[in-house]
């Protein structure tokens, strides 16, 4: 592996992730996790409630990423031809036309994705998955790279389509905003209200996306680490307060994930360490929880059971020889 080329996207990544944080406050550690999933070649799901700033980090890291960007509002209506496109008649050459969908971009921000009804988001599944889509009997492809940044309202009930565990396990992070501190709000206004913002620069081409996904699937996991990933995936299906435990995707998954993070910080191969900050992420929306195990302030008792697997796995220990 070219380690020269390694530190050049690792300075990339880091001027991203800054560009990013410097028009979306206090959202440095989301930012992140986003970049870190999009480098390992999956899309994001972002759960949260309402103004919390989803969709303006979905449009600014399309920008910093220079992608082509389209919006699709959810709502209970919404056709599969809406989302993919559909062929029209023009009389006048007496052919059909395919006029394509907001799903040929490069990120498409799917929002509020669960107001859509299962009709709509079972026709994301081919595109998230294999690239493409098939419509009318013919397979087209999507653009590389093809990103889907999904947002979820988690309050509301009425008109609400929660997502299926087969849709769930196409994003491969589930991510939450949350709120800013005191003195970041008031940054936010000034910003935003006082018009003090700054132009956003374009750090990254689509190109170079590719390039770099490429490099992450050449960092190097060893025979203990792969060992370490697949143990602590398997304790999911071992814990009595778990249903359903990590599928053999979701350890690919957290494979890719801690592959990612370790080009992020500017190193050839993965260590432990990105295992377990990628194992929360990855995991925490794969998991199906028995109905007997209730989870009193939910997001805290996830973190708590998540520190527990990873405690309960030994650690691999680099052997040094004497």
């Amino acid at each position: 592996m070219n380690e020269h080329q390694i530190k050049v996207w690792h300075e990339k990544l880091k001027q991203l992730v800054m560009e990013t944080s410097k028009h979306i406050i206090g959202k440095e550690e989301v930012i992140r996790k986003m970049v870190v999933a999009i480098i390992a070649g999956g899309h994001v799901l972002l759960e949260d409630v309402p103004g919390t700033g989803k969709t303006s980090l979905a449009l600014t890291l399309a920008k910093v990423l220079g992608l082509d960007f389209k919006r699709l509002q959810c709502t209970p209506d919404l056709l599969p031809a809406d989302v993919l496109g559909t062929f029209v008649y023009h009389p006048e050459q007496r052919e059909f036309a395919f006029r394509s969908g907001p799903i040929f971009t490069q990120l498409l921000l799917v929002d509020e994705i669960n107001r859509a009804v299962p009709r709509m988001q079972s026709a994301l599944l081919e595109a998230m998955q294999e690239g493409k889509v098939t419509i009318e009997g013919h397979t087209m492809p999507l653009s590389t790279p093809f990103i889907v940044l999904a947002t979820a309202n988690p309050l509301e009930s009425q008109g609400i389509f929660p997502l299926p565990e087969a849709q769930l396990d196409r994003f491969l992070v589930q991510l939450h905003m949350g709120y800013l501190s005191e003195e970041r709000e008031q940054e936010m206004i000034k910003r935003i209200r006082l018009d003090q913002s700054a132009e956003i620069t374009t750090i990254l081409q689509p190109n170079e996306i590719n390039v770099i996904k490429d490099f992450v699937k050449k960092i190097e996991v060893t025979t203990d680490l792969l060992a370490y990933i697949v143990r602590l995936g398997r304790s999911t299906r071992e814990n009595d307060r778990i249903l359903v435990g990590a599928s053999p995707r979701a350890i690919l998954a957290l494979t890719s994930y801690a592959q990612a993070l370790a080009l992020l910080y500017g190193r050839t191969f993965v260590i432990p360490d990105d295992v377990k900050e990628a194992f929360y992420p990855v995991m925490n929306h794969r998991l199906i929880y028995r109905q007997d195990y209730r989870l009193e302030g939910e997001a805290e008792a996830k973190k708590a059971l998540f520190d527990e697997l990873i405690g309960n796995v030994p650690v691999p220990v680099e052997q040094v020889e004497v």
